[in-house]
C-alpha cells in the first residue's frame, strides 16, 4: 500500500511540484493551502506531513506542536520546510521531526521523505 503524505503550504506553484514529485517517487499525495485540512481528516492521518511554517491564518509551528501534543498525531512525522533563517530552532521548538529548507532540490525532497517512512 502506498504510504500517505499530506503537504501544507499556501503557495500553489510549491504543492503542485512537491505533489507531482512525490507522486512519481510511489507515494500518494494530498494538498492543501492551509491548516484547516487537519479538521477534515476523517478518512484517516497521513504517514507523513510536510508543512510550511509562514501559512496565512495559522503558522505550521503552531499546527506541529499540537499535531505532536495529540494523542492520534504525535507519531507522524512532521517537516517543517521553510526559507526561514531560524528553521531549526523553530523545529526543536514545536517538536518537528525535520527541516526542509527552501528553495529545495527535488532529489532532497524525496531523500528527507523516504529516511522519515522506511
Amino acid at each position: 500500500m502506498k504510504k500517505k503524505v499530506l503537504v501544507v503550504d499556501d503557495n500553489e506553484g510549491i504543492l503542485d511540484v512537491v505533489k507531482m514529485a512525490l507522486n512519481m517517487a510511489g507515494y500518494d499525495v494530498c494538498t492543501s493551502l492551509n491548516g484547516r485540512c487537519f479538521q477534515q481528516m476523517h478518512n484517516g492521518w497521513p504517514d507523513l506531513i510536510l508543512l510550511d511554517v509562514l501559512l496565512s491564518g495559522e503558522n505550521g509551528d503552531e499546527l506541529c506542536q499540537r499535531l505532536k501534543g495529540a494523542e492520534q498525531t504525535k507519531n507522524i512525522p512532521v517537516i517543517l520546510i521553510s526559507a526561514h533563517g531560524d528553521l531549526r530552532k523553530t523545529a526543536e521548538q514545536c517538536g518537528a521531526d525535520d527541516i526542509l529548507v527552501k528553495p529545495f532540490r527535488l532529489t532532497e525532497l524525496r531523500e528527507i521523505v523516504k529516511n522519515h517512512l522506511h
